[in-house]
């Protein structure tokens, strides 16, 4: 191992082990309350950084700026409804969300509001929700994995090729993301999302800024210049055009911009709004978040455009696009000990980019086998211990699973975000919506909506016709159509089925006058 490789490591377990610490702290939970919503007692810097940090991952450093690096501004567009996205939920959801989740018999999780909004007696809604949860974030959670896997095959071996590296690093992110998860519930959870959101935000804005400096400013010339040459700078930097000058297609904003359709179902980032500690706190923690998104979201795309003329390595031709951010500090970090220090640093805002999403899907999913599934369905009178055991198994069960999906070096981080995204978008988005701002929605809309979406994703985007998947036959993202499918199935099926009961109908208005 090189030298620099060793100062990098130090940085790496330094960071790794603050973040084992967090956990072990926070290791006494007396309740399942205290350790899947923290005792909803967050405050606002912390339930703002928590939402955005684990809501972007791995994606927003490699994803996000390795598209961009390829096709130009043009990508810019899943930018632009990822903020429309965050200010929307915002809005809308997360005030509400917290009030009604107190009404509805104090739901800890997603699944168990869904039955309690509409008392399923039976079930359903939480059984279906629960599956949904666990498939969905064990495809997510593998995007985290492969994150960690391919800066460790980066760093320390010759790339994402290098399958040696690769697992070594897919093993250790795994271990350490399951310690301190394990360790430390939802309140360790939270503070290190927290710390790891500031250390994401600033690894994001210096990047980008000192690379520019690097090209003199010329944004046209270095492209012009760059490893593998842009034809047409001024079309490389337009919101209308792709890597290669052809216009956007409408098909393509339209997909891009639906991203923003994935917040309302997002359980990782719903649960935050569950536990913030009060109105107050919601008010503060929405504007500390937007401007979080504005910022980190903005330099992640301005990395991507600069590094095309910025770096010396051609990354299209290697296939290694997805590590732009990684190969741009280690240009820039590069010679005497403390700068390779300082980029190791940087580099670790990766790991909390990682850690701080994989660490709350975990979580969300051991709260649905928990407590949904677990206690809701199987056995009722489960003590707490008991719960609280079996939703550690299920973190570990989950964790395998994703680890497995994540062994292929060549796995992309947009894509697998991009699959789960989309699942719980449309399965959960127009749910979520309509249980908070429509009276008359019943279980029968709830459930038909639900499964209308979850089909709709997997037939769009995993079944093939005719030797090819919908989405590669049309480029439509299938959280645009299964969300507007599933939100048709929700209203039919309750309009032509009876209304909901006068108990519901109160709990509905009651939340209006709840104080929180």
């Amino acid at each position: 191992m090189s030298t620099n490789s060793i100062i990098i490591l130090v940085a790496f377990v330094a960071y790794m082990g603050m973040m084992i610490l967090i956990g072990a702290l926070n290791s006494k939970q007396s309740n399942n309350e205290d350790y899947f919503l923290g005792g909803r007692g967050l405050g606002s810097w912390t339930a703002a950084l928590s939402a955005q940090a684990s809501d972007m991952s791995g994606w927003l450093l490699m994803g996000l700026p390795g598209a961009i690096y390829v096709a130009g501004t043009g990508e810019v567009w899943i930018a632009i409804g990822l903020l429309i996205g965050t200010i929307l939920n915002w809005f809308l959801v997360a005030r509400r969300l917290r009030k009604y989740t107190i009404v509805a018999n104090n739901s800890l999780t997603i699944p168990s509001f869904f039955e309690n909004r509409f008392h399923d007696k039976k079930g359903i809604l939480k059984l279906v929700s629960s599956i949904i949860v666990i498939v969905f974030f064990a495809v997510y959670t593998a995007s985290a994995f492969a994150s960690g896997a391919k800066l460790f095959a980066n760093v320390f071996g010759t790339g994402a090729e290098d399958n040696t590296a690769y697992t070594v690093g897919l093993i250790i992110a795994a271990v350490v993301i399951l310690v301190y998860t394990l360790l430390g519930g939802f309140k360790a959870v939270c503070y290190t999302d927290f710390i790891q959101g500031l250390l994401m935000l600033v690894a994001i804005l210096a990047v980008p800024i000192i690379a520019y400096i690097g090209i003199g400013g010329d944004m046209e010339g270095a492209l012009a210049n760059a490893p593998t040459p842009v034809a047409d700078p001024a079309g490389f930097l337009s919101l209308m055009k792709d890597g290669e000058g052809n216009p956007i297609t409408p098909v393509s904003v339209i997909s891009n911009l639906g991203w923003a359709l994935g917040y309302f179902g997002m359980p990782h980032i719903l649960v935050r709004f569950m536990a913030i500690k009060s109105d107050k706190e919601v008010k503060k923690s929405r504007i500390i978040a937007i401007v979080w998104v504005i910022l980190s979201l903005g330099a992640a795309s301005f990395l991507g455009l600069v590094a095309r003329g910025f770096l010396t390595e051609d990354l299209i031709a290697s296939g290694k696009s997805e590590v732009v951010f990684i190969k741009t500090i280690q240009q820039i970090f590069n010679g005497n000990v403390l700068l390779v220090f300082i980029g190791g640093i940087f580099l670790c805002g990766i790991l909390a980019a990682i850690m701080s999403t994989a660490d709350s899907q975990l979580l969300v999913t051991a709260s649905a086998v928990s407590e949904d599934m677990y206690k809701g369905v199987i056995k009722k009178n489960a003590s707490e211990k008991s719960a609280l055991n079996v939703g550690r198994i299920a973190v570990v069960v989950v964790a395998v699973f994703a680890f497995i999906i994540a062994l292929n070096p060549n796995s992309s981080v947009m894509g697998l975000v991009s699959d789960a995204w989309a699942g719980f978008g449309a399965a959960f988005g127009p749910i979520i919506l309509l249980s908070l701002f429509w009276k008359r929605f019943n279980l029968a809309g709830a459930a038909a909506g639900m499964i209308t979406g979850f089909a709709t994703v997997i037939i769009w985007d995993y079944i093939p016709f005719g030797g090819e998947t919908l989405y590669a036959k049309t480029g439509l993202y299938s959280l645009v159509l299964g969300f507007a499918l599933a939100l048709i199935a929700a209203v039919v099926f309750t309009l032509v089925t009876k209304k909901p009961s006068a108990e519901i109908e109160e709990e509905f208005d009651k939340v209006k006058s709840v104080e929180i």
